[in-house]
């Protein structure tokens, strides 16, 4: 056997990820210098790369092509939630559209329990290129998870966790506070809200909105009850403020799909919608229109929101520079016959 054919092969990327405990998208990013990796990562793809004798050169010529051309949408809810809210629907349209002719493909990816270290593993494994994380609860590991492996991600919604991972989100706090300062202007002066949940970002700004406009008046910020954005829990959340204030004239509801429930108890009551009660919503989706009555709501443009997700995503992944951390997107008042 000569020397040649005795000489064993040199190490591959894989070997270098799997001693540095990092994905192969992270060694790359590492090798090409690239931005968006933990200086932790980065640390022990250098040490693996000296220890196992890796060439650079080698690793250009390897990862020449390795590109997935794959971005994953994950949505970190129950796959019935999400079949269910029609603002899953307009944001994977929104993703899509912005994905149309870039022959880049679209991974749809849902939590089941206890499946996040299965997740982390096949994100990071070089199945896609980047994520795009919607619908956070909590201080949610995932993106950080993600972002200090190297794998570039875009979160929708404000992370509550904080850090430096890039998100987009609406001007949700500003679009409540334009909603109670309208219901205000119509003369409502009992003006309570039903909420969205205390762990999502998305909820806490928007009551935070709604306390802003009744503070600005100088009144009371008690009527408040906190729901999960779906229909049901939206009726059991107006049938909670009836019993604590009968005589309550408006109601802002944090999302449309929650007022559709705060409508039907309203009318069950023998409120006439919006003589004794006025409604405002949330998201502007096609349930808004469709309600009985049609629904006053504040529009976020939650397909452009998918759009301006995925541009950030693949921005980055163009390695342009300067890309702004955080994203704001404008909301504006929609007025029907709710209020």
């Amino acid at each position: 056997m000569t020397e040649g054919r005795s000489r064993r092969p040199g190490p591959r990327i894989e070997e270098v990820a799997r001693v540095a405990g990092v994905s192969k998208s992270t060694v790359s990013r590492v090798i090409n210098g690239e931005k968006y990796v933990s200086e932790r990562s980065r640390q022990a793809v250098h040490r693996a790369i000296a220890l196992l004798g890796y060439s650079p050169s080698h690793a250009a010529r390897t990862l020449a092509g390795s590109r997935a051309n794959a971005i994953a949408l994950v949505i970190s809810e129950q796959g019935s939630r999400v079949l269910a809210d029609p603002f899953f629907a307009q944001v994977l349209r929104g993703v899509h559209a912005e994905l149309a002719g870039r022959h880049v493909q679209l991974l749809l990816m849902m939590n089941r329990p206890h499946d996040g270290e299965d997740q982390v593993a096949y994100l990071t494994g070089g199945h896609v290129d980047g994520a795009l994380v919607v619908s956070l609860h909590g201080d949610d590991p995932l993106p950080r998870t993600l972002h200090e492996t190297g794998l570039p991600i875009v979160v929708g919604g404000r992370p509550l966790a904080g850090g430096a991972v890039p998100f987009v989100d609406a001007d949700n706090f500003n679009g409540a506070l334009g909603a109670v300062r309208f219901l205000i202007s119509l003369g409502r002066e009992k003006i309570a809200t039903i909420a969205g949940p205390l762990d999502m970002a998305v909820g806490m700004d928007r009551l935070s909105g709604w306390r802003c406009g009744l503070a600005e008046h100088g009144m009371a910020v008690e009527l408040v009850v906190h729901s999960d954005f779906t229909p049901d829990s939206g009726a059991l959340a107006m049938e909670e403020l009836l019993r604590r204030a009968p005589d309550l004239d408006a109601v802002f509801v944090a999302a449309d799909i929650m007022a559709l429930g705060a409508l039907r108890v309203l009318q069950e009551s023998g409120r006439r919608i919006p003589d004794d009660v006025a409604v405002v919503g949330f998201d502007d989706s096609v349930l808004a229109a469709t309600a009985v009555p049609p629904l006053t709501t504040v529009r976020q443009d939650v397909e452009g929101f998918g759009r301006t997700l995925t541009w950030r995503l693949l921005a980055e992944l163009a390695g342009e520079e300067k890309l702004p951390q955080s994203m704001l997107l404008p909301t504006s008042l929609v007025r029907r016959a709710s209020a």
